[in-house]
């Protein structure tokens, strides 16, 4: 079994950058308004459309599970390394669990994040509610775009 997402983006060259490095890998198919990412580890189609549509929507956020902090803090490197813009949480308790985790925005506001769970907390810190959903807010850095998320 492989999960299958697809997303509609607004430039699938800004996107194909950015999943590129997010992903380490680079698509196995581009067309002029599509791309498509064949992902081995966690198994994933991830297919990009470019359209037109409206930002904001339904979806909250995306994000794959490790197995541990060394796993998240390793990503995390990868991440920066590539010169994608991150957002550490550390010992958060988020969906009544405490996990540590890291996010990072798509050129269209998707927030994904990498995370482990530590330990079942059943929300004694937050309500899952509000916490596990990232609220973006845009924030100039030396020029540079960096969207941030609160939980």
């Amino acid at each position: 079994m492989k999960t299958h997402i697809s997303l509609n983006v607004s430039n699938v060259e800004k996107s194909i950058e950015f999943y590129t490095k997010m992903l380490g890998i680079d698509p196995v198919k581009i067309k002029p308004d599509y791309a498509k990412f064949d992902v081995a580890n966690p198994p994933l189609n991830l297919t990009m459309n470019q359209t037109e549509f409206e930002k904001g929507g339904s979806l909250s956020h995306l994000g794959v599970q490790v197995r541990s902090t060394k796993d998240v803090e390793t990503i995390s490197k990868r991440w920066e390394e590539t010169g994608l813009l991150t957002l550490p949480e550390m010992g958060t308790d988020c969906c009544y669990a405490l996990q540590d985790k890291v996010w990072v925005s798509d050129p269209d506001g998707n927030s994904w994040e990498v995370f482990t769970v530590l330990e079942d907390t059943e929300g004694e810190i937050n309500e899952a509610s509000s916490c596990c959903t990232p609220m973006p807010e845009k924030v100039s850095i030396e020029g540079s775009q960096k969207e941030t998320v609160c939980c």
